[in-house]
């Protein structure tokens, strides 16, 4: 693409003012960086994402309301995880993760479990407990 085709559409980047830097070539054919504000179809794939990010935030919320899952599965949906990502960050095997994912187990564990969650999640026992609830 040629610099001065670049596009400049409005996005998600330009609310914070915000440039992503490209590739394009200048008037002689070589390549160069220049700057752009965003282009419709990634700021649209992106606003969807975030769309979808948010709806599975509230599924996961609804369902700890409903004593489907444990506050675990909300936090980590918050935090943009999934089981893979939370296993390595808190240090327990996936299927020992997804145990917790239990009301019943969750509600079992102890503080030193707990905490290992909430340093993942960057709150407290107490918030990964009840602030859900609220």
């Amino acid at each position: 693409m040629e610099k001065d085709k670049v596009p400049q559409d409005k996005s998600n980047l330009t609310k914070n003012n915000v440039k992503e830097l490209l590739y394009a070539t200048d008037e002689n054919g070589n390549y160069t960086t220049t700057l752009s504000t965003g282009w419709e179809p990634k700021a649209i794939a992106l606003s969807n994402s975030i769309d979808e990010i948010n709806e599975r935030i509230a599924d996961a919320r609804q369902q700890v309301l409903n004593g489907e899952v444990s506050p675990i599965v909300y936090f980590m949906e918050v935090n943009k995880m999934d089981l893979t990502i939370l296993a390595s960050y808190v240090g327990f095997w996936k299927w020992r993760v997804k145990r917790h994912f239990k009301p019943s187990v969750f509600a079992k564990l102890n503080d030193k479990i707990l905490q290992k969650y909430a340093n993942t999640f960057e709150i407290s026992i107490e918030e990964l407990k009840n602030s859900i609830t609220k």
